[in-house]
């Protein structure tokens, strides 16, 4: 067993870190593939955004007779450690048979280039972007995981403690049907907060809005939520990357702005789940694959809910009852969605848990982000 790492110029090991999810989850039906494009991206310093201010260093790990059987990746974000004033590594893209001894193989290489960087701690499973879908399924295996959200076997929990990790922080999903009995008073409140405030909701029509509309959303994204715990503002180059792989597939009646006069202060994004089309076609979007992923979006009855936020004077008081009220109306407005996941909010929000729950939302996924000292 070895472990070293890759050399990306070299497609051929770019290929052997890109095709080993496909082996590992050849027998699990509920897993979805990336985006091929997206994922190739990320092992391309020319193309991603990330590697204008960061590094990160990929790893395999091969048996003896030169099979490979792991594979992780070590980032070390620079926005991320000047924003939180932290020295801090990255994992992520970890995947590994069943091995502890690949495993901790792959994690002493991702220690060893993190310390040889100056760092002093490494967390994760935490991705590349502020936006992208961070730690390690724990619970809701039998679930299929909405699109860009993590799903692993649960085995990899025990191979990442086994290395000397600890759970840092937690974060839960829910289920939200059409069925749902959703409290007829929410609507009301936010009625009321939206009219007390001198708030309306804004909303899109087309994907030339929705373009229009990435500047704003990413001054809101970072007004919201760049300043809470293991966030960092994301950049105009991540907006636009965003953009450009979302916007395609979005449906801009599930894009919601939360005004004040002409200024934005809230937002809650959700989209059609194409993770169905995405396990049809193995990933790969050229060059028939994007007509399987549009006719997804008209078909699917499920929906994304994957991000939802306030500026801080508008939290409290009523204002996430107006995010709760138009989470539920996205679910039933258009009469195509009649299940809807709402992703990963923070275990230690107690407070938005217990609204949730009332209301109907089952949390019925787990993810964990472990910790480790080097």
């Amino acid at each position: 067993m070895h472990t070293a790492q890759i050399d990306l110029a070299d497609k051929k090991q770019v290929r052997d870190f890109l095709s080993l999810p496909f082996r590992i989850y050849r027998d699990v039906p509920r897993w979805v593939p990336p985006l091929d494009m997206e994922a190739r991206s990320v092992l391309d310093p020319k193309r991603h955004p990330f590697y204008r201010h960061s590094e990160a260093g990929f790893f395999l790990a091969r048996a003896d007779d030169g099979r490979v059987v792991g594979r992780i990746a070590a980032v070390n974000n620079r926005r991320y450690n000047d924003y939180n004033h932290k020295k801090t590594a990255f994992f992520c893209l970890f995947e590994c048979e069943h091995d502890q001894a690949a495993a901790s193989g792959l994690f002493e290489s991702a220690f060893d280039w993190a310390r040889a960087r100056g760092l002093d701690e490494i967390i994760g499973p935490k991705g590349f972007t502020a936006l992208d879908g961070g730690g390690l399924l724990v619970r809701g295996f039998e679930h299929r995981p909405a699109f860009g959200m993590p799903y692993n076997p649960p085995y990899y929990a025990n191979l990442i403690e086994a290395a000397g990790f600890e759970r840092l922080r937690e974060t839960v999903s829910g289920y939200l049907s059409v069925d749902t009995q959703f409290p007829e008073r929410i609507h009301k409140l936010s009625e009321r907060i939206q009219k007390r405030r001198g708030l309306h909701i804004a909303r899109y029509r087309t994907r030339k809005d929705l373009r229009a509309l990435v500047p704003l959303l990413k001054d809101l994204y970072n007004g919201s939520l760049g300043g809470a715990y293991d966030n960092t503002p994301i950049t105009d180059d991540e907006a636009n990357a965003l953009a450009n792989q979302l916007i395609w597939f979005a449906d801009p009646r599930l894009v919601k702005v939360v005004m004040k006069g002409e200024q934005p202060v809230g937002f809650l994004l959700a989209y059609p789940d194409i993770s169905a089309a995405l396990q049809r076609i193995r990933g790969r979007v050229l060059p028939f694959g994007w007509i399987a992923l549009l006719s997804e979006l008209k078909r699917t009855d499920w929906l994304n809910i994957n991000g939802a936020g306030l500026i801080e004077e508008y939290r409290g008081l009523g204002g996430t009852a107006i995010l709760f009220s138009e989470m539920y109306k996205s679910v039933v407005e258009s009469g195509q969605f009649r299940h809807a996941d709402v992703a990963q909010i923070d275990v230690e929000n107690d407070n938005m848990q217990r609204e949730m729950t009332n209301f109907g939302i089952d949390f019925y996924k787990m993810h964990r982000i472990y910790v480790r000292a080097l």
